[in-house]
């Protein structure tokens, strides 16, 4: 009788001590891939305070803060009975002065106009190309209109307001191209590329932006560089997108689960790897990188080795095992 009591207490601890493990193989590395987040703020790549090239009277303004607008279309104007009047003089000298001088021309090759006649013809042609080409400049210059597409930002002045040049009267930004701003650190600016795309987070989804231009940064003193990144997408200006950029790092090393880990003395990590005879041993790890729910360490572990994923919650050093 006891003879079976104790074969049976000794086969019920056989069975309890050998435990079934999930494993995973080490492989000793000389780098490894950090994945870095680096904050940047969405602008417009193009934002322009419009204004009239001359003084006068608003006549009116054609937009409101928020319009879209399209390149051409016209934003305001001044007073304009004065211009157009000396537009509409210039153009009827102009078509008048050209006929005589093409006459002249007919007439002079049969010479029934001198050479001397023509030659003043020609010089009140020319006179009145000038005067015509002054008047449609300063009837443009009493029309603002859209340089690009664009949404209206702010609008300065109403109708009626008499202003001098180039006082502000409405505010557009590119509706068309965005760019992200990013403060590149020393460390990070050999291994970014100008013309090449990266990519960027915004509200939690990937999107690509091209690397257009590296600036000095205004701070005095900053060895950082401003990137400006060009999107194909449109984002509202002001919203954050971070850049990822995956950069090498120089440590020898290997990638294994977190959950293998537990905190051991003055700094370093335990792992438990599985011996030639199946039994548990704890080895000592430094902790030096987290990406998702893996860990690069170093220390005294080899390629092959297998390590214990669980770690110290699922065995204890010496136990006996069996892997999964």
């Amino acid at each position: 009788m006891k003879v079976v009591l104790i074969f049976s207490l000794f086969l019920s601890l056989s069975l309890v001590a050998e435990k079934s493990v999930n494993l995973h193989e080490v492989k000793i590395i000389n780098e490894y891939s950090v994945n870095k987040l680096l904050p940047g703020k969405i602008t417009p790549k193009r934002q322009s305070i419009l204004g009239f090239e001359v003084s006068g009277k608003i006549k009116k303004v054609h937009v409101d803060i928020g319009d879209k607008v399209i390149k051409g279309d016209l934003i305001a104007e001044l007073e304009d009975s004065e211009a157009l009047a000396l537009y509409n003089e210039a153009k009827a000298k102009l078509s008048m002065f050209k006929k005589v001088f093409d006459r002249s021309k007919s007439l002079n090759a049969d010479n029934f106009v001198s050479d001397q006649e023509l030659e003043r013809a020609e010089s009140n042609f020319l006179v009145s190309q000038a005067q015509y080409d002054r008047s449609l400049i300063k009837f443009k210059q009493t029309k603002i209109l859209a340089p690009y597409d664009g949404i209206i930002q702010n609008r300065f002045l109403d109708e009626g307001s008499i202003i001098n040049a180039s006082i502000p009267i409405v505010e557009i930004l590119d509706s068309e191209h965005v760019e992200a701003k990013v403060s590149l650190p020393k460390s990070l600016i050999g291994i970014v590329n100008i013309g090449q795309t990266y990519k960027f987070l915004i509200d939690d989804k990937e999107f690509e932006a091209k690397l257009t231009r590296l600036a000095p940064m205004s701070e005095r003193g900053s060895n950082n560089k401003l990137g400006l990144f060009e999107f194909d997408n449109f984002f509202n200006p002001g919203a954050t997108a971070r850049l990822m950029l995956n950069t090498k790092e120089s440590r020898k090393g290997a990638w294994i689960p977190l959950n293998s880990l537990s905190q051991a003395e003055q700094g370093l990590w335990n792992v438990f790897t599985i011996t030639d005879e199946n039994e548990a041993k704890k080895d000592y790890v430094e902790l030096i990188h987290i990406e998702n729910n893996m860990a690069y360490v170093s220390g005294t572990l080899k390629t092959g080795d297998l390590v214990i994923i669980g770690g110290s919650a699922k065995v204890a050093e010496g136990q006996s095992l069996k892997a999964n």
